[in-house]
């Protein structure tokens, strides 16, 4: 069956995951993360793609994104591997690919999942092992939500604005909810729409998703539909 082609949605926050071929690792020093973020802040701000929230993880990484246009998201990525991928090969002698397939895009409801989505990423390398508190991760957007640092690649969303009316009320409950975490469950549905790239929402969002963009955004129901059945098939009413 042929693959539905990458759903971008202009002005609504995707969450996109990128991996590296057969598991390796995509950075390897600070330098590496460095120059990622770098070249990405360049390419968000030229194809007007607004970054929320991201984590660097040695093997992979996520964003959370919201393109201005259909095609801002798809030429980001493609600028950011354009540059990333031929220094990473010059400074470690390879060659090929970096990625693993094309990268996955999640359409993400903002009211219900928004927020949800945020701390599943920058929470990545604590659920990894990788550090003990969140704060302690150099290269996710976390210090910047919880009010440690600017990030220069950081484009605020109303959602995270919502959360107070000051720099502090936000950044105090940004961390408030970070501390909270997410239950297995929330995980799960995160998860299991990423792996797949379906819209993550309400069904009232993916009805209007799906009539917006003219296709399924979410799996079909499994099994046949019913048969109707013909007027020469009715039961009698005698």
């Amino acid at each position: 069956m042929a693959r539905l082609p990458r759903l971008v949605v202009p002005n609504q926050p995707h969450h996109i995951l990128q991996s590296g071929i057969d598991g390796q690792r995509i950075f390897r020093d600070d330098a590496d993360y460095a120059a990622f973020l770098g070249w990405l802040r360049d390419a968000a701000k030229q194809f007007k793609l607004a970054v929320h929230a991201y984590v660097l993880m040695p093997t992979h990484l996520h964003l959370l994104v919201s393109p201005s246009d259909d095609i801002g998201l798809g030429r980001t990525m493609q600028w950011v591997g354009r540059h990333y991928v031929p220094y990473f090969n010059g400074k470690y002698q390879r060659a090929g690919t970096l990625w693993q397939s094309r990268y996955k895009a999640t359409v993400i409801d903002s009211s219900n999942y928004f927020l949800q989505c945020s701390q599943y990423i920058e929470l990545n390398p604590v659920r990894s092992g990788l550090v003990l508190s969140a704060e302690a991760y150099p290269w996710s957007s976390y210090a910047h939500h919880a009010g440690l640092r600017s990030d220069p690649v950081i484009h605020d969303h109303p959602i995270f604005w919502a959360l107070g009316n000051t720099p502090f009320e936000r950044e105090a409950a940004y961390r408030a909810l970070a501390e909270q975490g997410l239950s297995e469950r929330e995980l799960a549905v995160l998860r299991e729409a990423t792996r797949k790239g379906w819209a993550l929402g309400s069904e009232q969002f993916k009805l209007l998703l799906t009539k917006q963009a003219n296709r399924r955004v979410s799996p079909a129901r499994r099994g046949r539909p019913p048969k109707a059945h013909s007027a020469t098939n009715k039961p009698s009413t005698d």
